[in-house]
């Protein structure tokens, strides 16, 4: 994955319009709470071997041993073929923040690092605010 200089707002414009809004509200959703920090488009291939546009929000660096420093996003945005994707880098007490609290959000499907659900009606808006507020805390306490 990589960042590009393309616009944020102009991505979400040109995506299909039955999934458009939702993407919006989530989007204003998740900029407000990380507000001062970069909201940048990711594009490239993803986990897995997929072709991925992610919108990410923040910045923070993943070091590995022995192999290059990866410069990630703290909260992702994406939308999939039938549902849409948070990402959420950030770790407390050892366990990624979208695994802890994650099943909290609604109907959604809960993965190591990611939730997924199909709709915002799915999911509690005041809920993925204050998770986002989280992982903001965490990643800008180092």
């Amino acid at each position: 994955m990589e960042r590009t200089d393309r616009n944020v707002d102009d991505f979400l414009a040109e995506l299909p319009e039955a999934a458009r809004e939702d993407m919006v509200v989530l989007d204003r959703t998740i900029a407000a709470v990380m507000s001062g920090h970069p909201r940048v488009l990711y594009t490239g291939t993803f986990w897995g071997g997929s072709a991925q546009e992610i919108i990410g929000y923040g910045e923070l660096t993943n070091q590995r041993p022995g192999k290059p420093d990866v410069e990630w996003f703290i909260v992702g945005l994406a939308l999939q073929k039938a549902y849409i994707s948070l990402y959420i880098s950030a770790v407390e007490e050892r366990q990624y923040l979208s695994e802890k609290y994650g099943h909290e959000l609604g109907k959604v499907k809960v993965g190591k690092s990611s939730i997924s659900f199909k709709r915002v009606a799915d999911i509690d808006l005041d809920g993925l605010a204050a998770l986002v507020t989280r992982a903001r805390e965490i990643t800008e306490a180092g």
